[in-house]
C-alpha cells in the first residue's frame, strides 16, 4: 500500500496507482476549454542533442490539453536557434521559444539593464523568469508548469499529474511541487537534498527553536525538484532568484505570499532520473559546489528577514550541528539503502558531507560579507511599472524571431 501520510501543514497528494492516466487526461482536457494550459521548458541547446530531450518532445507531441509550450533557450548561436526552432517545430502546440542570446532578446534586455531591472547573472534562474515574462505577455493562461529538460524517465504521467492539482476548478490551489523518490540504477541519488538541505534546515531548528519557515520547508518531501505548477496570476509577482538558489527561493516566495492550505506537493513518478552535477570539490564557481552555497545562502536570508541574527560564531555552531546530524543521516540512509539492495559508499557519502560543511561556512561568510546583496530578479509586475512597454516589445521580440 502506497504511503498516505499527511503532515498536517500542506496537502500531499499521493499516487496510489488507482486512476488511470486516461481519465486524469480526459479531465485536463475538460479543464483546459476554461483554464489554458502552458509549459515552461528551461533548456540548454546541449540538451537538444540528448536523447532526454527528444523523448520529452515526442511525449508532448501526443498532449492534448497544452495549449502553450514556451521554451527559453540558453547558450545557443543562429545556426544553433534555427536547428532548435526545427527539433520544436514537431509539436502540435503554439510553440514559443526565447532565443534568450539572440539579438532581439538582447536589446530586451539592454532596455532593462538601463533600468537597473536585468537579471544580473545568466543561469537558469534569468531563463525561467524570461519565460514567465513572455507567459504573461500572451495573456492567454490559466495554468502554468514547469520541467527540466533532462529527465531520463519522463513520461505522460508526471506531466499530467503535475498540471492536475492546479488546473482542477475543485481544488483551491494555487501552488503545486512534485515530488518523487531519487532512486535509479541501483543506487539512491538526490545527493544535495538529502545531505545538505534536510539535515541544514533540522540543524537550524535545533538552534533557533521552532520557525514556521523552516517547518514549511522541512514537510516538502523533495525542496529541489524542478518541477511546479501554478496559476497564472501568481507570475506578475513572483521574485525568482537568479542563482541555484532557485527552488528554494521560490518555495520562499510561496510561504510568504500564500497561506498554506493553497500550496501542495505531489507524487509524479515511481522513480526520477535526471543529469548529474558535478561535485566541484575544488571550485565553489561550479557544480554541486556552488549549489550548496547559493541554498544554504538562501535560506540563511529568509531566516534574516524574519529577524534572526547570524554571526561568525553562529555559523561555526551551525557548522558543528550539521556535520553531526548529516553524519547520523549517512547511516540511517545506509540502513535504507541495505534493506532495499542499493549500493551505497560509506566513504564518498561521508566526503560529501565534509564538504558541504565547508560550503556552510562558506555561504555564512559572503552571507555576513554582503549584507546589501540581492539575489533576486525584480517581479515582472515592478517592470511593468517602470516601463509599461517592454512587455509588448518582449512579445514582439519572441514572435519576430520564431517567424
Amino acid at each position: 500500500m502506497p504511503d498516505f501520510h499527511q503532515n498536517g501543514v500542506i496537502a500531499t497528494l499521493h499516487n496510489f496507482n488507482t486512476k488511470k492516466i486516461e481519465q486524469i487526461e480526459k479531465d485536463l482536457l475538460s479543464f483546459s476549454k476554461t483554464s489554458p494550459m502552458t509549459l515552461i521548458l528551461p533548456s540548454l541547446y546541449s540538451e537538444l542533442e540528448k536523447p532526454a530531450l527528444t523523448y520529452i518532445v515526442n511525449t508532448l507531441k501526443k498532449v492534448k490539453y497544452i495549449k502553450n509550450v514556451v521554451i527559453g533557450l540558453d547558450q545557443a548561436n543562429k545556426n544553433e536557434f534555427l536547428k532548435a526552432k526545427k527539433f520544436f517545430s514537431i509539436l502540435p502546440q503554439k510553440t514559443y521559444i526565447l532565443w534568450n542570446d539572440g539579438p532581439r532578446l538582447k536589446k530586451i534586455d539592454q532596455s532593462l539593464s538601463n533600468l537597473e531591472l536585468s537579471p544580473l547573472e545568466k543561469g537558469k534562474g534569468r531563463n525561467i523568469w524570461y519565460c514567465m515574462g513572455f507567459v504573461i505577455s500572451l495573456k492567454d493562461s490559466g495554468t502554468v508548469a514547469m520541467h527540466d529538460c533532462d529527465i531520463v524517465t519522463y513520461d505522460k504521467n508526471l506531466l499530467a499529474k503535475l498540471f492536475y492539482p492546479i488546473a482542477n476548478p475543485k481544488f483551491s490551489f494555487d501552488f503545486c511541487k512534485g515530488f518523487y523518490p531519487r532512486v535509479a540504477q541501483g543506487k539512491m541519488n538526490g545527493r544535495v537534498t538529502r545531505l545538505l538541505v534536510t539535515p541544514l534546515v533540522k540543524s537550524l531548528q535545533k538552534m533557533v527553536g521552532y520557525n514556521e519557515y523552516l517547518n514549511f520547508l522541512d514537510i516538502f518531501k523533495y525542496p529541489l525538484a524542478g518541477e511546479f505548477s501554478f496559476k497564472y496570476d501568481l507570475l506578475n509577482d513572483i521574485r525568482v532568484p537568479h542563482d541555484w538558489g532557485l527552488e528554494v527561493g521560490i518555495l520562499s516566495e510561496m510561504y510568504r505570499n500564500f497561506a498554506n492550505n493553497r500550496i501542495c506537493q505531489v507524487d509524479l513518478a515511481e522513480t526520477y532520473e535526471h543529469k548529474h552535477q558535478e561535485v566541484s570539490k575544488n571550485n565553489r564557481q561550479k557544480g554541486l559546489s556552488k549549489m550548496t552555497i547559493d541554498i544554504s545562502k538562501a535560506i540563511f536570508r529568509k531566516l534574516a528577514t524574519q529577524g534572526q541574527v547570524f554571526s561568525h560564531e553562529k555559523f561555526r555552531s551551525l557548522k558543528a550541528t550539521y556535520f553531526r546530524m548529516a553524519l547520523d543521516m549517512v547511516q540511517i540512509y545506509k540502513t535504507d539503502a541495505e534493506m532495499n539492495g542499493l549500493d551505497f559508499d560509506v566513504h564518498k557519502e561521508e566526503e560529501m558531507v565534509e564538504l558541504f560543511a565547508q560550503n556552510i561556512i562558506e555561504a555564512g561568510k559572503i552571507f555576513l560579507e554582503s549584507p546589501s546583496e540581492n539575489p533576486n530578479i525584480p517581479t515582472w509586475r515592478r517592470i511593468d511599472s517602470a516601463d509599461p512597454t517592454i512587455i509588448d516589445k518582449f512579445n514582439k521580440a519572441v514572435k519576430e524571431d520564431n517567424a
